[in-house]
């Protein structure tokens, strides 16, 4: 592999992205099965090669038994997750293809909660103790991190505004993207807040879409017409006792994550050419920016302000748009646009001799994980 990563025995060799923005009339599943067709074409495979199958659910739709059946397919192995975002799937496809219960896996994701107005400010039972304090959605504690930031680093909402202002930077140079008009500091500051100091502009706006990928053995990717993208290296971890946590707002259960798939693919944050973070609210790029070692903790503001996150910068972020910008998609299509990138394929967003990438996500206060991925020159 490139640098002194290590080689990998899992690629992605398929990838599959729909319309995005508002798909009225379509059932989630049907949209899945829609992305799944799109990313089989692109890794030159017929279906009945397909033998496992991973989707990710919203609150009942997205199973596999009903994606499986809309596909026709009868996979050896067969699994719905209810929290995805793409990082914890393919951890699943992963060790899926490693223990031979399938050699190609397909995951997919599709979702109809803006056409659908699924309303996510209704909050769990497991978040209880969050509303009875009023917060009824994720910008609520996410807006209490970033305060938090600002007043244990003098954080400034200029430099918290170059997260949103890059995105839309590059979402402007990706005709997927549903917010591709222009973003000025002035615009930016002249919005309104959320939850203060948390903007609009800073949270993401939901969308319908689908996402699909495909993973297969090293052995089988060698075969295939697409340049294969291995998993170098991935990392998970839990912070089930969240408020128990010790500056939990801050998520410092995130480094555990950083160590832990740095050790795994034997690579260090400068080893890294473009970087994709799951971003729901902007405060996460924010913190995994400092937790992945990318800067020291508590210099993300003057970073972001210096022009490091840029396309031309020392570690494009989000090359997509993000979440903010491209799509929601759970951070679906964050691993899409990196394969593109490894692929030499981004067109206008493309990152010059862009060979390592990384993909980082949450499950908000409860879990991180991390995957490294990289080509062979």
């Amino acid at each position: 592999m490139t640098r002194s990563g290590r080689p990998s025995d899992v690629a992605i060799v398929g990838i599959g992205s729909t319309e995005q923005g508002e798909l009225p009339g379509r059932f989630s599943e049907e949209i899945a099965a829609e992305a799944f067709d799109l990313a089989i074409g692109d890794a030159g495979l017929a279906k009945s090669e397909v033998d496992g199958l991973v989707t990710c659910s919203r609150n009942g739709t997205g199973l596999d038994t009903a994606v499986g059946q809309l596909l026709g397919l009868n996979p050896r192995y067969s699994a719905t997750l209810d929290y995805g975002t793409c990082n914890f799937s393919i951890h699943l496809a992963a060790m899926v293809i490693s223990a031979g219960l399938a050699s190609t896996v397909a995951l997919t994701y599709g979702t109809n909660v803006r056409s659908s107005r699924f309303r996510f400010g209704l909050v769990p039972d497991r978040y209880l103790l969050q509303s009875t304090h009023g917060f009824h959605h994720m910008a609520g504690p996410a807006a209490l991190a970033l305060k938090r930031h600002q007043y244990l680093y003098g954080t400034t909402e200029e430099q918290f505004a170059h997260i949103a202002l890059n995105q839309r930077a590059n979402a402007a140079k990706n005709p997927q993207a549903i917010f591709r008009q222009p973003l000025s500091m002035d615009d930016y500051l002249s919005s309104p807040y959320l939850v203060e100091p948390l903007r609009r502009l800073d949270v993401t706006m939901s969308s319908d879409g689908g996402v699909a990928i495909v993973m297969t053995s090293r052995e089988r990717a060698a075969q295939l017409a697409q340049r294969p993208v291995y998993l170098l290296g991935m990392a998970e971890t839990t912070a089930l006792r969240q408020f128990d946590i010790t500056d939990h707002l801050m998520r410092p259960w995130l480094k555990d994550v950083a160590d832990r798939v740095y050790s795994h693919a034997g690579l260090a944050p400068n080893d890294i050419d473009v970087l994709f973070i799951q971003d729901p609210t902007a405060v996460w790029v924010l913190q995994m920016l400092e937790w992945f070692g990318f800067c020291p903790v508590g210099e993300a503001g003057p970073f972001l302000a210096e022009g490091h996150t840029r396309l031309d910068g020392s570690i494009p972020v989000n090359t997509n748009g993000g979440q903010l910008s491209e799509s929601y998609m759970w951070g679906w299509l964050h691993v899409v646009e990196l394969v593109r990138q490894l692929r030499g394929a981004a067109g206008q967003r493309q990152v010059s001799g862009a060979e390592v990438g990384m993909y980082c996500s949450t499950m908000a206060f409860q879990k991180g994980a991390a995957s490294i991925f990289g080509v062979e020159p």
